[in-house]
């Protein structure tokens, strides 16, 4: 992983913004995400969390996730954003997804972008991986920082274990 800085820094802010302005459309009552996928400073693939085909009859946010058995590994309701953006990306640009940076952000009750902590969704890191997708960004205490997705994939997988 690596923080970004000077015009790297500058031109990754502006995906940010883009991620955290389609993040205030998410559906999800427990997380408002968004993510965006950009190849060549093209955007790829802009999307936000929500239910499956964004139907109502599907929302389960007010559920505890305690509720469900330990072999639901994804106890939300809502298809993430990170996976949203790579379907949104294969189906609108497949010829461009392999070696793209996907850019992930996430607000808090009053729509203000948080912080992201150590990478731990193993669903998002491992189809980010799968796809071609070689960068994946979170905005940090420290920065924006650049993992490689393969890295990104390997450290969700030892979240207990690592701090940011």
């Amino acid at each position: 992983m690596k923080y970004l800085s000077d015009d790297e820094a500058v031109n990754a802010l502006k995906y940010i913004d883009e991620s955290i302005k389609i993040s205030k459309n998410a559906t999800c009552q427990r997380s408002k995400c968004g993510s965006i996928i950009v190849a060549n400073d093209i955007i790829i693939g802009v999307v936000f969390n929500s239910t499956p085909q964004h139907l109502e009859s599907q929302k389960r946010c007010h559920n505890s996730k305690d509720i469900y058995h330990k072999k639901i590994t994804d106890k939300t309701c809502c298809i993430h954003a990170e996976q949203r953006a790579i379907m949104d990306a294969l189906i609108k640009n497949p010829d461009k997804i392999i070696g793209s940076r996907l850019y992930f952000i996430r607000l808090d009750a009053e729509n203000k972008p948080t912080t992201a902590d150590a990478p731990y969704c193993t669903i998002c890191s491992k189809m980010a991986l799968d796809s071609g997708i070689t960068e994946f960004v979170l905005y940090h205490n420290k920065g924006i920082c650049v993992y490689d997705t393969e890295e990104y994939n390997n450290l969700s997988f030892q979240y207990d274990k690592y701090i940011v």
